[in-house]
């Protein structure tokens, strides 16, 4: 089947939005807040503040509100194994990208490692190294393009002193348009080794495009047919950035004016909330269960339901795969990064977890951000990586339930009970106050009253005193207060 997708933009003055559609199913969304900008891709010139050498890192002050973290690996200085405290010292001036955004409690991370991107090459000043994309496959291909940079590089003489890389956009463009690429690179690092030069850190050299226009540069390919946004205004500025860069994308450009929004119109909100959900069901009746971590991201397969017509292992095959295609689906959508453990249920035959894995790989081939998936093991377990450079989904979206501090459930209102008793006794023995009153919810109140009213009128025998229980309404399941009088 050929792939034909679309590009929807929702901009408005707060955020901006994006969700690619390939073939009417919504792959993958990205969104943008105008006061929370990304910084993946900003360079900046930035001042060493420590230097940790049992972890051969240092922490460099960028600007922004916690020290950024640099690798002794990320220091490119061609001895990989060099001890960071012989590369780096405190107050050093330094010039380096965000390779990952702040996520969490983690700061920035960095590089000196320099790339800037154009439409389709990588222009890196501190390299000199030619590559190409994998996505490329052709080797006819693949040499008629190195030769071509290599030719343009002579031109602008530049051979041996820069790096580029070929990005999967260039496949089958032309001299003039790698040519002009490479001119436009070289005059941008011009303009930023003077910004270098001239500016003491900690400072930003280079602001990376905004979404709207990354979206042009890192999203449009051959198969994208269309680009729907939904504000003139905007669609005039990214069709003036496409004219000067991506020409061949102008005439894709339409604006949205329909009285109903974009992205309701495309079900692309519902499935923002679908994508926010822990439990994603299948066709077949099956179900996927994704729980995100700190550390990790588990996603377990159940078959649910479904039975199929032959046997049970027939029923686990059929099961897998179509969960193999909607995990593919999910890690884009949701923007799952990091280490990744996909349960999938048991499978006996070798030649089912073949193609089960098979069928995974193919999924994640559009997936633009780079992956890496493992064998199936015996237990059905496959681990796979997909790099994190910006918060996922739910990061962006959502914040910790303050009732249950994120642990996603309370204590039952029958332990709230006895840890109430337990307090009043403490309280006793270290105040010995005249009247105890708690101050709880409905519930653990009308707990106390009725399955506990004995345990309760037990405690005042013991104890000696009056133990009083208020309604508080504002309080939720597992708030509660004793006040002494």
């Amino acid at each position: 089947m050929n792939l034909h997708a679309e590009i929807l933009m929702n901009i408005t003055p707060t955020e901006t939005r994006v969700a690619v559609v390939e073939n009417g199913v919504v792959q993958e969304i990205v969104i943008e807040r105008t006061h929370h900008r990304g910084l993946v891709g900003n360079i900046y010139k930035g001042k060493v503040v420590r230097v940790l050498p049992g972890m051969q890192a240092a922490f460099v002050d960028i600007g922004l509100e916690r020290a950024a973290f640099i690798h002794a690996a990320e220091v490119g200085t061609g001895d990989p194994n060099a001890p960071i405290n012989q590369l780096l010292h405190e107050g050093q001036a330094i010039v380096v990208q965000v390779t990952k955004d702040p996520i969490g409690t983690k700061g920035a991370r960095l590089t000196t490692e320099l790339s800037i991107p154009s439409r389709y090459l990588v222009y890196m000043p501190n390299s000199n190294h030619v590559g190409i994309s994998q996505r490329i496959e052709g080797e006819e291909e693949r040499d008629r393009l190195k030769q071509l940079v290599l030719d343009c590089m002579e031109v602008e003489g530049l051979t041996g002193a820069v790096g580029f890389i070929l990005r999967t956009a260039a496949e089958g463009v032309g001299e003039d348009e790698i040519l002009a690429d490479t001119r436009y690179l070289r005059r941008l690092w011009r303009k930023l080794e003077e910004r270098i030069k001239d500016n003491k850190p900690p400072c930003v050299i280079y602001d990376e495009l905004p979404l709207s226009l990354r979206t042009i540069r890192d999203y449009c390919r051959p198969e994208t047919t269309k680009l729907l946004i939904d504000s003139r205004e905007n669609a005039q500025k990214i069709e003036q950035f496409c004219q000067q860069y991506v020409p061949e994308v102008s005439e894709k450009i339409t604006v949205y004016p329909g009285p109903r929004p974009i992205f309701e119109l495309y079900g692309v909100e519902d499935e923002i909330q679908r994508a926010l959900e822990r439990k994603v069901p299948l066709k077949s009746g099956g179900y996927l269960v994704i729980d995100q971590t700190e550390a990790m991201t588990t996603i377990d397969v159940n078959t649910g339901g479904f039975v199929g017509r032959r046997n049970l292992e027939d029923t686990i095959f059929k099961t897998n795969l179509e969960a193999a295609t909607a995990i593919g689906r999910q890690v884009r959508l949701r923007n799952l990064g990091g280490i990744i453990i996909l349960d999938f249920i048991d499978m006996v035959e070798p030649e089912h977890r073949r193609q089960v894995l098979r069928m995974l790989e193919k999924v994640l081939e559009k997936d633009h951000t780079k992956t890496k998936i493992s064998g199936v093991s015996e237990l059905g377990l496959v681990e796979m990586t997909r790099k994190r450079t910006r918060e996922n989904l739910s990061q962006m979206l959502l914040e910790p339930c303050h009732t249950c501090n994120g642990l996603g459930s309370v204590k039952t209102v029958e332990t709230l009970c006895y840890e109430i008793f337990r307090e009043i006794l403490r309280e006793e023995r270290a105040y010995q106050a005249g009247t105890y009153t708690v101050l709880a919810s409905q519930q653990v109140v009308d707990r106390l009253l009725d399955e506990d009213s004995n345990g309760l009128a037990d405690l005042e025998a013991f104890i000696g005193k009056t133990i009083r229980l208020q309604v508080e309404s504002q309080y939720t399941q597992d708030q509660y207060d004793i006040v002494l009088q």
